[in-house]
């Protein structure tokens, strides 16, 4: 079915009330959640409102979220996540880099003891909605091996960069360490098609195109050993540097197995410290330009920016209505229930 992003949001944020979820809070996550959706990203969409609802079951997630600042300067901060929404501390975070980018040109922000952030561009735009570069890392429960190994280890450990564009808009990568995020793999499993070869292997080390072998074996770097030394270096900034969980360390926030003990590393830098924005936003605009004119391959009808296609399905979401499966719709209803909230949506 398709569903308004309003509407989305209205049903998501009843849910997380139900869980007892605060009003900030749940409209926070429920922020991040929607705008995955809207961008095409549903294995970072609200399908996470089950795997919340089952963690505050278990009471393995604190709610309310407490946050703590562990220690502080001019330009840095420690932020303890309580065990709490993942959602909560990495938007205080990059809230608390802003100020401090403003104060003397950059603001790092490290983040122990918290839960699945979502979609990292949700945090690192917000840096580029101020003028500012955003840069975003965390690390995840153990799903891919060192390059030559066949054991999970690192996480998929995601980074995003967003920075200020021209005419454009905000520029902003946001990718995984791993060929795709495991999410992908879940979806397969769930709807049960395979999955491409060159994504993962089987717990033998064998390529493989069977989304549960792949679940018991390991995803493949993206750029081979590249990809590897990026997914080390995330989990020492993320994790070790945070005082945080790393490597075979981190639990799912799929299994309510205990704390998830993830680490976030984020960042804002004020450019205005280095050139007047107007200029590097003018700069921006020419470079994509030059970019959008370079020759094309074959079959290539143009040449996107980093985070450009989400940014158009963005748009469509806004016009036309988010896609959103039965499964989900079905769970969505389920919790509902739960909550005992009269609100349903319409299954088809």
């Amino acid at each position: 079915m398709r569903i308004e992003p309003k509407r989305l949001r209205e049903i998501s944020i009843e849910i997380l009330n139900g869980l007892n979820v605060p009003g900030e809070e749940a409209g926070l996550v429920v922020d991040c959640l929607v705008r995955a959706e809207m961008r095409g990203i549903d294995t970072h969409g609200v399908h996470f409102l089950k795997l919340l609802s089952d963690r505050i079951d278990a009471r393995m997630i604190q709610i309310p979220t407490l946050l703590k600042v562990i220690r502080e300067d001019r330009s840095t901060a420690v932020l303890d996540g309580g065990n709490g929404l993942g959602q909560v501390a990495a938007h205080r975070a990059m809230q608390i880099n802003i100020q401090k980018a403003r104060d003397v040109g950059t603001g790092i922000t490290l983040i122990r003891n918290t839960n699945h952030i979502g979609i990292l561009a949700f945090y690192a735009l917000m840096a580029a909605e101020e003028g500012m570069v955003g840069v975003v890392m965390s690390n995840s429960a153990p799903s891919m091996s060192p390059w030559g190994g066949t054991e999970p280890f690192l996480g998929t450990n995601p980074i995003s960069i967003a920075v200020p564009g021209g005419n454009e808009g905000p520029v902003v990568l946001d990718m995984s360490s791993s060929v795709v995020a495991r999410g992908k793999i879940r979806l397969a499993q769930r709807k049960r098609e395979p999955i491409p070869l060159g994504w993962a292997l089987d717990e033998k080390g064998a390529p493989t195109t069977d989304p549960d072998a792949a679940m018991k074996g390991t995803l493949l770097p993206i750029g081979g050993p590249k990809g590897y030394g990026l997914a080390l270096m995330i989990d020492v900034l993320s994790g070790l540097l945070s005082g945080s969980e790393y490597g075979p360390r981190i639990k799912t926030f799929h299994q309510p197995l205990g704390p998830t003990g993830i680490g976030v590393f984020s960042m804002a830098i004020d450019i205005e410290r280095f050139m007047p924005l107007h200029q590097f936003r003018d700069l921006m605009t020419s470079y994509v330009a030059l970019i959008k004119q370079s020759k094309r391959a074959k079959g290539v009808s143009q040449i996107y920016l980093p985070g450009e296609i989400e940014f158009e399905k963005e748009r469509k979401s806004m016009a036309e209505g988010i896609q959103l499966n039965d499964s989900v719709v079905s769970d969505l209803n389920r919790l509902l229930e739960k909550v005992k909230s009269p609100l349903r949506l319409r299954e088809e």
